[in-house]
């Protein structure tokens, strides 16, 4: 499982949650009366046939729902995120269920139970063809979706995919083409420092020489400035000499 499918099921479990929430809510209002009466006929049937215990029984109605869903996982699902990641990790294709122990026991017994889990189930099975296009859409494919009921009643769809391959390949060329622009980049910044670094060290050299030599030329002035007054100093001995003489 890789890092892109994790983010997409973090991306869209909230979301088409909350969907599903909305739609069960929008539905509280449906007739169930139909579909209680079959409810209790088939629970009668099973009874009949088996002449079960409540374990038997249980087991009966798994395999009902098996044969209506397809994939029917009993287990108890956290509701954080990790578990649901780990969920959609472990499942593949579109019709998977997760029902909790205590919730498919309250299925098995009670008609009224059965038929709400079942219609919230359908459900969210049946937003399957509308997710898949919205993710489609975006650049993504899916790997697993289902449905979960959760110990505390609550119910769930959850998706888990990935980036298209082709759109992949878009997306990791555009970002090898950035990276390669921003290492182009920071050559050139290096470069530049570099050639300032030196134009800097060069002018500091010039104007050390310039220095240097005017300090030179100071010095020799005042020597010879020196030398002048001594060989004016000397003439005129000389001169005295002479005259003295």
């Amino acid at each position: 499982m890789n890092l892109g499918l994790f983010n997409i099921a973090n991306m869209y479990y909230q979301r088409y949650a909350n969907q599903q929430n909305k739609a069960v809510n929008r539905n509280n209002s449906i007739d169930f009366s139909s579909t209680l009466s079959a409810k209790k006929a088939e629970n009668m049937n099973m009874a009949k046939a088996t002449g079960e215990t409540g374990t038997s029984k249980i087991d009966t109605y798994t395999e009902y729902l098996k044969s209506r869903f397809g994939n029917v996982m009993i287990q108890d699902v956290g509701k954080d995120q990790r578990s649901m990641d780990a969920l959609g990790a472990n499942t593949s294709g579109y019709n998977n269920v997760v029902i909790a122990p205590n919730i498919l026991g309250k299925m098995a017994n009670d008609p009224r139970k059965a038929a709400y889990y079942e219609n919230k189930i359908q459900m969210g099975l049946d937003d399957f063809p509308k997710c898949q296009a919205q993710l489609s859409a975006m650049g993504h494919e899916i790997y697993s979706y289902g449905v979960v009921v959760h110990s505390d009643g609550t119910v769930y769809t959850y998706v888990c995919g990935d980036l298209k391959p082709e759109v992949r390949a878009k997306i990791e060329a555009k970002i090898k083409a950035e990276d390669e622009a921003k290492a182009k980049k920071k050559e050139q910044y290096r470069k530049l420092s570099e050639e300032a670094v030196e134009k800097r060290r060069t002018e500091i050299k010039i104007l050390g020489e310039k220095q240097t030599m005017k300090e030179s030329v100071k010095s020799q002035i005042i020597d010879s400035k020196v030398s002048t007054h001594v060989f004016t100093s000397v003439v005129t001995a000389h001169d005295k000499n002479f005259m003295y003489i």
